[in-house]
This record gives C-alpha cells, sequence and structure tokens, in this order.
C-alpha cells in the first residue's frame, strides 16, 4: 500500500457482536440472548460501549419478534434496548434471522419464506429507519448445511436437494428483505455474513474436497449473480426443484452485499484423510463410497502457512473486490488462548489491508459468551464459554478479552507476558502426525512463579501453564523459602515474575493438631510475606484457602462474604491467612476450594479409595461430613483464568454439587467397576462444608468431573 492511499484510508474499526441465535430444534425453540441472559441486563450495552466499541451487530430476531403470529409482533424489548445503543452514539448492524428458520409459521423450505421475511424486515425498517446496516440472514450457507444437509437444526433434513432449496431461499429472502429495508431507508447496506473454510484433502478425496469448496462460495455468488449454467452447482440447483424465479431474480446481482463479512473459527477449515487408520480415536464420516476422517486443517503439518484468516480473506477478495469485514472472532479456550486468537486475526485483518485489500473491521463475537454451541446446540449441557464479559454470576464480569478490546480500540494491542506465549494453533503438539516444521516454542519475556514444587497443586500448575504456553517457575523451598522474607525479594528480583501463584502450604489436617506452630508458619505467615513482597513490587498474588475455615454448621452452602468460624487448627490457620493477606494487598486473590483430587498423582481419597477396593480391603468414610470436591485441572485452569482477568479478593472455586466422603467412595467405586460392599460409614460429627458461590460458578458440575478423573487419571490401574 502507497503512503498516500495508507494516510487517506480510516484505521481498521473494532466492531462488537451479541451471541444471538434463537435455533429451533424439533419443537422447542434455543435463545442464547436468553442463555447468556443478556435478555434482562440493559446495562450490557452500556459496557459495550465502555469498551470504546461504536459498531454492534444486534438482533432484531424475527422469531422473538413475532414468534406465533405474523400480525402480532412485541418490540419492547428492542425498542428500549435500540434507544440506549443509540444514545449511546453505537451504530446498529440489525440482524432479522440468526441460525434459525423462522417463526412457527414458517421454514427455510416455505416457499413463502422470502415474503414473509420481506414483510417483517419492512415493519422493522419503519420502526427503525436510523439502522442503516442489515444482515437478514445470518450465515445462510451454514444454516442451510446444518438444518437441511446434516440435519441438526429444524427442519431436520439430510438431503443434498433440501440443502440447496434452502439455501437459494434463504438467499432468495435476503433479497427480498433488502428491497423492503430501502423502500424505507433508501441508502441501507447490505451486510451479509459466511463462514468460508476451505477443505483439504488426500488425493483420493480431492473430488470431495472439490465438491465442499464449490460449494462454501454458493451463497456469495448466488447473492452476486455468478450462478448460472457455467457455475459448478447449476445442474445440482435445477435437479434439487429450487424456484426458476429465485434463481432469477439472484442472477441479477441484485442481492449483491456491500460488505462481506466472514465469519472464521480456528476449526473452520478442514482436512479429509481416508486413511482412518491414522487417527485412531477420531470419527470417522462418509460420504456414501469413501470412509474417511474430517479433521481440523490446523492440527496438520503439511498445510502450515496454507491455513488462516489472511488467506481466506485474500481469497474472498480476489474473487468478490468487495469491501470485507471479519464479523466474528471467538475462540472457546482459556484465557490468553482467547486473546491470542482476537490478536492473530487482527494482525490478519492489518495484513491484508497493506496489500491493498478493502477490509473495514474485526468484530468481537460473543460479547456476553454463548452457550452449548460445542454440540451446535442440540443438547442443553448448559457449557457456558467466556466471552468479553462472565455472566455466570449475573452480572457481568469483564475478562482480560475485554481489557485486549479496549486497548485495539484504543489503537493498541495488550501487552501481556501470557499473550506473547506462542498459541496452541502454532505449536508443534497440535499435530495429530509429526511435528511439523515450528520453532522452538516462544513463552513471553516475563514467568509466572509458582511456590510448592513438592505438591499436588504446584506440579498441576505446572503442568497446565506448559500445556498452556504460559512460561512459568516452580521452585521449592531450597529456591524461595515462603517463610523467610529475604529469600521471597531475593527470588522475586532474579526471576522478576509477572504474577505469583503461591501452592506451598501445611497440607496434613489432623498433624495441624499436634503440630500448631508449623502449621501458621507455613500457612500463614509465608502467605503473608509473599502478599507483602507482590505488593511492594506491583505483582499479582494468588494463594489458596480452604473450606475449613468454615465449621460446617450454618445449615446451607457456604458464600464468599461469609464470616469464617473455622473448627480446627488447620482453617483457623487459613482464616488467619486471607485476612493477612487482604490487609497488605486487598487486590490479592484468594482462592478458597476443597477436597481436591487429580489425575497425575497418587495423593486423593479417590485414589487411596479405588486401592483399598482393589485390594478387598475396607474403606472408612464419613457420612455425615459433606464437602465439595474439586478436580485439580477445572481448579488450575480457572484460577489461571481468574488471575489474567485482574480479579481479586475472595472466590470459591469447586465443582458444581457436593457430597459426603461416603457417597464419594460410593460414586468413584461405581464409576471404576468396584464393588462397594466394603465400604464403611466412620460416623462422626455432622457438618456440611458445601462450598457456594455469589460470584459465579465457574467450574463444571462435579459428576462430568469424576468421568474425566477416571478417563484419565494415570494412577488407576485398568
Amino acid at each position: 500500500m502507497d503512503k498516500d492511499r495508507e494516510s487517506s484510508t480510516p484505521p481498521l474499526e473494532l466492531w462488537g457482536g451479541v451471541e444471538c441465535t434463537v435455533v429451533r430444534i424439533g419443537d422447542e425453540y434455543r435463545d442464547q440472548v436468553v442463555e447468556t441472559g443478556h435478555s434482562v441486563r440493559l446495562a450490557d450495552l452500556d459496557a459495550i460501549a465502555d469498551l470504546g466499541i461504536r459498531t454492534v451487530r444486534y438482533p432484531i430476531v424475527w422469531e422473538r419478534v413475532a414468534p406465533d403470529d405474523p400480525a402480532t409482533l412485541d418490540f419492547s424489548w428492542h425498542d428500549e434496548r435500540l434507544r440506549r445503543l443509540r444514545d449511546l452514539g453505537i451504530r446498529v448492524i440489525g440482524g432479522l434471522v440468526h441460525h434459525g428458520s423462522g417463526p412457527r409459521h414458517t421454514d427455510l423450505l416455505d416457499p413463502a419464506f422470502p415474503a414473509k421475511l420481506a414483510d417483517y424486515a419492512a415493519q422493522v425498517a419503519e420502526r427503525y429507519p436510523w439502522i442503516d446496516r442489515w444482515t437478514p440472514v445470518n450465515e445462510p450457507l451454514t444454516t442451510a448445511r446444518f438444518a437441511c444437509l446434516y440435519g441438526h437444526w429444524y427442519p431436520h433434513r439430510q438431503d443434498l436437494g433440501d440443502f440447496l432449496a434452502a439455501l437459494v431461499n434463504e438467499c432468495h429472502a435476503s433479497l427480498a428483505a433488502m428491497r423492503a429495508i430501502r423502500t424505507v431507508i433508501p441508502g441501507a447496506l447490505h451486510v451479509t455474513t459466511e463462514d468460508l473454510g476451505k477443505t483439504f484433502s488426500t488425493p483420493k478425496l480431492a473430488h470431495q474436497a472439490r465438491h465442499e469448496n464449490d460449494r462454501r462460495w454458493l451463497s456469495l455468488d448466488l447473492f452476486t449473480g455468478r450462478v448460472d449454467d457455467r457455475h459448478p452447482f447449476w445442474s445440482m440447483l435445477k435437479e434439487s426443484g429450487c424456484s426458476d424465479e429465485a434463481l432469477a431474480e439472484l442472477a441479477t446481482g441484485e442481492a449483491a452485499p456491500d460488505i462481506i463479512g466472514i465469519n472464521h473459527y480456528l476449526t473452520s477449515e478442514r482436512y479429509l484423510d481416508d486413511r482412518t487408520e491414522r487417527y485412531p480415536g477420531q470419527p470417522v464420516g462418509s460420504n456414501g463410497r469413501q470412509r474417511y476422517c474430517d479433521l481440523e486443517a490446523v492440527r496438520m503439518p503439511h498445510l502450515a502457512g496454507r491455513v488462516g484468516p489472511a488467506a481466506r480473506l485474500r481469497e474472498a477478495w480476489e474473487r468478490y473486490g468487495i469491501p470485507l469485514a471479519i464479523t466474528e472472532v471467538h475462540h472457546g479456550c482459556t484465557r490468553e488462548e482467547q486473546v491470542r486468537w482476537f490478536h492473530h486475526v487482527w494482525n490478519a485483518a492489518e495484513q491484508v489491508r497493506s496489500e491493498g485489500v478493502d477490509m473495514r473491521a474485526v468484530t468481537l463475537w460473543s460479547l456476553f459468551g454463548n452457550v452449548d454451541w460445542r454440540s451446535l446446540l442440540t443438547r442443553k449441557e448448559g457449557i457456558y464459554d467466556v466471552g468479553a464479559f462472565d455472566t455466570r454470576g449475573g452480572k457481568l464480569r469483564p475478562t482480560m478479552v475485554a481489557r485486549a478490546a479496549a486497548s485495539l480500540a484504543s489503537g493498541r494491542m495488550l501487552d501481556h507476558p501470557a499473550v506473547a506465549g506462542r498459541p496452541w494453533w502454532r505449536r508443534p503438539e497440535r499435530f495429530y502426525i509429526g511435528s511439523g516444521s515450528c520453532k522452538p516454542h516462544h513463552f513471553g519475556r516475563h514467568p509466572l512463579l509458582i511456590t510448592g514444587a513438592t505438591g499436588t497443586l504446584g506440579q498441576a500448575f505446572a503442568r497446565i501453564c506448559h500445556h498452556r504456553g504460559l512460561r512459568h517457575v516452580l521452585t521449592d523451598r531450597s529456591a524461595l523459602d515462603i517463610t523467610d522474607a529475604a529469600s521471597i525479594g531475593a527470588a522475586l528480583d532474579r526471576l522478576r515474575p509477572w504474577a505469583v501463584v503461591n501452592t506451598a502450604g501445611f497440607v496434613r489436617v489432623p498433624e495441624a493438631e499436634h503440630q500448631p506452630d508449623d502449621c501458621f508458619r507455613i500457612n500463614t505467615t509465608g502467605p503473608e510475606l509473599l502478599a507483602a513482597a507482590c505488593r511492594e513490587r506491583g505483582i499479582p498474588f494468588v494463594t489458596f484457602s480452604s473450606d475449613l475455615v468454615f465449621d460446617g454448621k450454618l445449615g446451607r452452602p457456604y458464600l464468599e462474604p461469609d464470616p469464617t468460624s473455622p473448627a480446627c487448627v488447620y482453617g483457623e490457620s487459613k482464616a488467619q491467612a486471607e485476612d493477612r493477606v487482604l490487609s497488605i494487598d486487598p487486590q490479592a486473590l484468594i482462592v478458597r476450594t476443597s477436597a481436591f483430587f487429580g489425575p497425575w498423582d497418587a495423593h486423593n481419597f479417590l485414589h487411596h479409595t479405588v486401592a483399598q477396593l482393589s485390594r478387598g480391603d475396607e474403606v472408612h468414610a464419613s457420612d455425615q461430613a459433606v464437602v465439595s470436591p474439586t478436580y485439580v485441572p477445572d481448579l488450575v485452569h480457572a484460577s489461571l483464568d481468574l488471575l489474567l482477568d485482574g480479579e481479586q479478593g475472595i472466590w470459591h472455586l469447586a465443582n458444581e454439587g457436593s457430597i459426603s466422603w461416603h457417597g464419594l467412595a460410593r460414586e468413584i467405586a461405581g464409576r471404576t467397576g468396584l464393588s462397594p460392599r466394603k465400604i464403611r460409614d466412620s460416623g462422626g460429627d455432622k457438618a456440611d462444608n458445601t462450598l457456594g458461590t455469589s460470584r459465579g460458578q465457574i467450574l463444571r458440575p462435579l459428576e462430568a468431573a469424576l468421568d474425566d478423573f477416571v478417563r484419565h487419571s494415570e494412577t488407576i490401574a485398568r
């Protein structure tokens, strides 16, 4: 790009998006605006503005406004929110159908679908004439595939002809809707969106890859008038019974978008391999003639350099010459990987702009997260993926992604040592086979310092930090004695960590009664000295506490603000540590947890239970003492995410649910095929130390964690 053009080109814009899918599955509808809680939080819109976002893809979804009767429209929810967006100075890109098939009186295969959507679009435009950008149908090709080729969504068809008919119907509906909108708003722009992921393959599947690569352009080809008797899909479209009138109208090019929005994900690009034996554990599919694995292209070493958003943007620009935007950027992963992906896509957009591509914006999608997209909404599992905000506490909690967005909106990328590490999609361990030609790992400038090298938690932190590409140093007492201020200071000045996680501690609860001095020195004085040293140097600090700061007599789950009431020396040492740390550094993060168990060592109740039952020994466990068992990998991932989000104060992190020690023993016996006959109730005083939370339940249900423990345990003989 020459300097004159560069100086006259507006900077790349940061847009935002609200996950707003309303999809019908069978006779039920799922509404992401409801499931993420955005439907009841008007203040969400102010949070968008606070990030510096000035354009947002926002739903005016047909199924929400007129769910049952086309003559009965309720705009009350939208009136309030669109008015607020306008007052905040945020431009709206109005979305009318988002992965849906419309209200109950229509569907994707209804010949009247285009006329019905046009009628709705006219009424929306008349109500909101100040909205000048519109997406009548989000991702028409993707929606038609999932609804009519794969059968995931209504009308649940699995037929190529139905897929093509549905796609033409959606594209024709978009044309009709834009005509209706432009009757009211003559200058309205059509912003279409689509996933343009490319398919690669082995030579034997080249024909399948060619079919899928021709297909990926089909919605945009229809919109831009490129589908005629020379198009690869022309004969199939005719054979499927697609409307001649619709094809003729689309062939005029009147529906051509003013901006093409590309929704690109790490899983968008695929690799088809007929050598299924090379991928044990991967699902095997078929096209009716051949069996093959459909794999993420980013995991294939020979495709390095050929995949990614920049390559797909160049292809779209070369094919259509229409201004482009990335209209969804989201990655359901750990926090630093979310930001790394956000930065990666932003850099790709800037790169192609420098090459002359008319690139307008990058859209941070799922601002308020999404629910169950890992199963394409087909299962109600309640799996929540965090966006720029975490909504699980009933109110918005900004994450590291929000900080990254605010930085980009102000013209710079977020500078953080965790983000500087190499993302998983560029690390050699991502590959299914081989190691590729990747350079050695780069983890960033400063490490995360973890104390407690000999403990379960410290070892788990080191293991997971390596997995996440986070540079870290795990220290034992010889390298950093947490009870010695001079040792702490020397280690911090030598290592210059960006944060400190203290996992060191006196963990033998019964022995604490006989060794109180040692217990308080390690559990109370140690965290106090660490907090002081970190506070002095401006280093974020995390330490761990216990459910035993409570006596179990409250009669309900304990929440973070509840006063402590320890009933043992160990609990008292942890309670005093909490008070001292927060008095020194109110910004420290204290994680209360309970009865943790992990798959990587034998130092936990579940391993001991399985080992004893396997030997035929009795297991004695109280049915009176109720706890919140916590899976160590879940605990570590959540703690790291909270640290990266800049959280502070006390957080309860335990897997959702509670159970007695006796009940837990029976659960693990059942999952490992062992008889529970020798599990005895050891009695004792009744106590319920369940950890609830008023800040948001982050860890998944206990049942899922127990399943993973059995599946991944390195200590249980099979």
